[in-house]
């Protein structure tokens, strides 16, 4: 067997499972990457995958796999680095257990991620959740449930994953509401709750007594729910808020728009970018700054501030078409 196969095996055991205590979502993760790469590897070198060997994974067959799965499989930039990181820390690990391949691991390390355009976060209106909020049908069962993981979307900024895990002890409706979540990093973080949230999370709690299991959204069945079934729901309820709001048809909306839109909401209310970091779980405060670009609002107010004393307050506003053809007569 090749230095390739152990390497592996004890990189996911022993590495991640052990030293790291990687979540399983970051397991998967790494896994499909891997995987990837051991097929492609195999496929251009012409060999079976057991018998690959560490040095065979060159930085030029790298990088071919990696302008494969983007050019080829349509792989985003953003997914073509996640692949790259998975790639590096597998290298990381093998340098300390084989140096005879220290050179072609080296060349491996240094590989740059790709530079993409970094765009501004899409983000709903208000006009545009209470839309949003309007579209389930709360006369079923199903639609007051999606009517409640939407409200509680919106107003807390989980995570798709985090709202999945939700279980009903988590949800805490006394003196100070809030919910608890195990979030990204393992990190235990604890959001306050509206009036408004909090009664619709009390006549939801009510209702689902009689479903089976501890998950505070579930299938009609119990089951737990997935995110390609959340994201499929929330498209049918976009389409049908659209017809009350046409604006949501500019938009492409998914679970974590309404993220973004639990952030632009305290942003406009003046809450330091510190505390929104907080309140999203971010770890570096360098990640929330994505929301003070796209505040169009927040910028005005700053350029309202440099206005010159003897200018009249206000935007520009153009002429009436009218005057604005006869004066330029």
């Amino acid at each position: 067997m090749s230095t390739l196969a152990p390497t592996l095996q004890t990189f996911f055991t022993d590495r991640l499972v052990r030293q790291r205590q990687a979540s399983p979502h970051t397991v998967a993760a790494y896994r499909d990457t891997l995987r990837l790469l051991v097929c492609f590897s195999a496929e251009r070198l012409r060999t079976e995958p057991a018998k690959l060997d560490l040095g065979d994974l060159d930085a030029p067959l790298i990088s071919a796999f990696l302008d494969h799965r983007e050019h080829d499989r349509g792989n985003s930039i953003r997914t073509r680095n996640a692949r790259l990181v998975a790639i590096r820390s597998l290298f990381r690990y093998a340098a300390l257990r084989h140096p005879e391949h220290a050179a072609v691991i080296a060349r491996v390390l240094a590989m740059p991620p790709k530079r993409f355009e970094r765009r501004l976060v899409t983000f709903l209106t208000e006009s545009e959740v209470e839309a949003l909020l309007a579209a389930p049908d709360r006369t079923t069962w199903t639609g007051r449930r999606d009517h409640t993981l939407l409200a509680l979307a919106v107003q807390t900024g989980l995570r798709a994953s985090e709202l999945i895990a939700v279980q009903v002890t988590d949800v805490h409706l006394g003196v100070g509401p809030h919910i608890s979540c195990l979030g990204k990093g393992r990190k235990q973080r604890i959001t306050p709750l509206t009036t408004s949230v909090v009664a619709v999370l009390r006549a939801w709690i009510c209702e689902r007594v009689s479903h089976a299991g501890d998950q505070l959204f579930t299938t009609c069945t119990g089951r737990r729910l997935s995110r390609d079934a959340l994201e499929r729901r929330l498209a049918i309820y976009v389409g049908t808020a659209a017809r009350a709001c046409p604006s949501l048809r500019e938009k492409k909306i998914t679970l974590h728009v309404l993220r973004h839109t639990s952030a632009m909401r305290l942003l406009h209310a003046g809450v330091d970018v510190s505390v929104i970091a907080l309140w999203l779980g971010h770890e570096q405060v360098e990640t929330t700054q994505i929301y003070l670009h796209a505040d169009l609002a927040l910028k005005e107010k700053a350029l309202a501030r440099t206005t010159p004393v003897n200018t009249s307050p206000g935007r520009y506003q153009p002429p009436d078409v009218l005057l604005a053809f006869l004066e330029a007569l």
